[in-house]
């Protein structure tokens, strides 16, 4: 009898994991999705149409995700002109701002075939021009959790001040623990004891499922991590299998179809 080839669940944030899982389904993978992080409007957002009057002024404009394109470009003035450079860490946000009808010769995103889909992969794309910004100013475009923190990492901001670009952060939207019903939570529960793997690409992801189910992650949950730095926060986290994987969806497949 064949082996049955390894299950996925995947922990995008809704609209996400849906597109995902359908896409490694149509590849042959046997996957679910159970979204593990929320996306919400911001209740307040006076201060998202506020940083648009600063747009025209701004050399760049990066953002950290498709979402931040999304709730970003819904508060848009009419008729607001998109002359400076646009920048993402992956095909996902360059998806989404060729959408928005963010000129395609302003884009500066990794290609659909990089290693890596990270701030240190947009870098090397864009640390040439940047060097002779100093002075200007470039916007970082991002999404914060409940109590308004700031999501995500510094390293992008910190690499364009030491070059002496001025960064400006613009919070578009919140990222919430997601509240699972009984049928998500049993299904967790299962997962994590199945030999089911994991899917994630966020550690805010992997820290959200610890928050909704505490003490249950052990040495039978088996997790796939897009990125050294979340494989190290699963390992931290008490994960008994944690294999890092490609970002990009065909090598991706490829990776999780040799899994034991």
């Amino acid at each position: 009898m064949a082996p049955r080839p390894p299950r996925v669940l995947v922990t995008r944030p809704v609209a996400e994991a849906q597109r995902w899982t359908q896409a490694l389904r149509e590849r042959g993978i046997d996957a679910d999705s159970l979204p593990l992080i929320e996306i919400a409007p911001l209740e307040d957002a006076r201060a998202l149409h506020a940083a648009w009057q600063d747009v025209p002024g701004h050399a760049a404009l990066m953002f950290v995700s498709a979402n931040a394109v999304q709730h970003f470009m819904a508060a848009r003035p009419a008729g607001q002109a998109l002359q400076a450079q646009a920048w993402g860490t992956g095909p996902g946000t360059e998806a989404a701002l060729r959408a928005t009808g963010w000129p395609a010769e302003r884009l500066r995103c990794p290609a659909p075939d990089a290693e890596k889909f990270d701030s240190e992969a947009l870098w090397a794309l864009v640390q040439a021009d940047v060097q002779m910004w100093a002075g200007r100013s470039v916007l970082i475009v991002r999404g914060a959790d409940a109590q308004g923190q700031l999501a995500g990492r510094d390293w992008l901001a910190q690499r364009l001040q030491a070059v002496g670009v001025q960064v400006h952060q613009c919070v578009a939207y919140v990222r919430r623990v997601p509240v699972l019903d009984e049928a998500q939570l049993a299904l967790a529960r299962t997962a994590l004891h199945d030999g089911r793997w994991w899917l994630f690409s966020s550690s805010e992801a992997a820290q959200n499922l610890a928050h909704c189910l505490p003490d249950t992650i052990g040495p039978a949950s088996r997790a796939l991590a897009t990125h050294p730095r979340i494989a190290q926060r699963l390992r931290q986290q008490g994960w008994g299998r944690v294999e890092v994987v490609p970002a990009t969806l065909t090598a991706q497949v490829a990776s999780i179809e040799c899994l034991a």
